[in-house]
């Protein structure tokens, strides 16, 4: 479970300090995603078997971060800031935290591909059924008027398989038309998160150190004597 996101809102934002800035002045600045967890194996899939840099993420945590680049411009690179309470133990997944995340979002690039390929597999054979329907269905149609008596019997047969026809139609002309498009731009999306820098910003370091601190006395208050 991912505690504490911090929502990003108002479209793309300048680095301010959390990431250098490119160099080249040419270069877009980045748009900042900026999630806070208590500790960094919060971000990951906690019953995932696999090695520190091969875990997917919280699903959480990757359902935050895309519907955050699904509002931020779309010519603009994006970035991610992690705000972190507690360093880890092992300072080496601190290392592996970036390659951890483009994995995780090129993994589900490549996934996704797959399903536009299964997606158009499918338009393809549905398209062929719905040709194949349709031609036979205005065929009969035609042949009706030699055996179907005229008038409304014969009109109403004639008019169904003509409808039934189209009606087969329908299922490719919706991949074809609409359902592509949405898996099309999760892709770009994907791959797009799948390029971005990552930065892990430690938080309250002042606070434990203010915490450790002992209370000062009010004004007017001094330390009292000792009993007798």
């Amino acid at each position: 479970m991912v505690h504490g996101w911090t929502h990003f809102r108002g479209g793309a934002r300048s680095y301010a300090g959390a990431m250098p800035r490119h160099p080249n002045p040419a270069v877009p600045t980045p748009a900042l995603i900026e999630v806070h967890v208590e500790q960094i194996e919060q971000l990951f899939y906690s019953i995932d078997p696999s090695p520190f840099h091969a875990r997917d993420l919280d699903p959480q945590a990757d359902e935050y971060i895309v519907a955050c680049a699904r509002e931020l411009p779309r010519e603009l690179p994006l970035a991610l800031v992690i705000h972190l309470d507690c360093l880890p133990e092992q300072e080496i997944r601190l290392a592996q935290v970036e390659g951890a995340i483009r994995s995780h979002f090129a993994a589900g690039a490549k996934a996704t591909r797959a399903q536009l390929r299964d997606l158009f597999h499918r338009g393809r054979t549905s398209l062929l059924i719905g040709v194949a329907f349709l031609s036979v269905s205005i065929a009969l149609g035609e042949f009706s008027q030699n055996w179907l008596p005229r008038g409304s019997p014969g009109n109403i047969v004639r008019e169904s398989l003509l409808i039934g026809g189209w009606v087969a139609m329908w299922r490719p002309m919706e991949i074809f038309l609409y359902d592509w498009w949405p898996v099309a731009a999760r892709i770009r999306l994907l791959d797009r998160l799948a390029v971005m820098p990552t930065r892990i910003v430690q938080r309250r370091r002042h606070r434990a150190a203010a915490a450790s601190r002992p209370p000062e006395p009010e004004p007017g208050q001094g330390l009292s004597a000792p009993a007798p």
